[in-house]
């Protein structure tokens, strides 16, 4: 199923099939490591679900909602 990952609650995990967006957004996120074929799990939500925390390549990061959803992922 593919979805954007802001969609995936806490414990999900899914593989990230493009990263959308352009300018300095899209090269943040990609210089976290977030590139295709990228295996993403979600370790936490804020109270109020912004920011999240994903754990990728064995290290965790924090993502504003507004930046998981320009991530497109398939979940397993």
């Amino acid at each position: 199923m593919i979805k954007t990952l802001n969609q995936l609650g806490s414990g999900e995990t899914g593989v990230v099939i493009k990263v959308y967006g352009s300018g300095p957004v899209k090269r943040r996120i990609v210089d976290m490591g977030i590139v295709a074929e990228t295996l993403i799990q979600v370790q936490k939500l804020a109270p109020l679900g912004d920011p999240m925390e994903i754990k990728v390549k064995n290290f965790n990061l924090s993502l504003r909602k507004s930046e998981a959803a320009l991530i497109e992922v398939r979940t397993q």
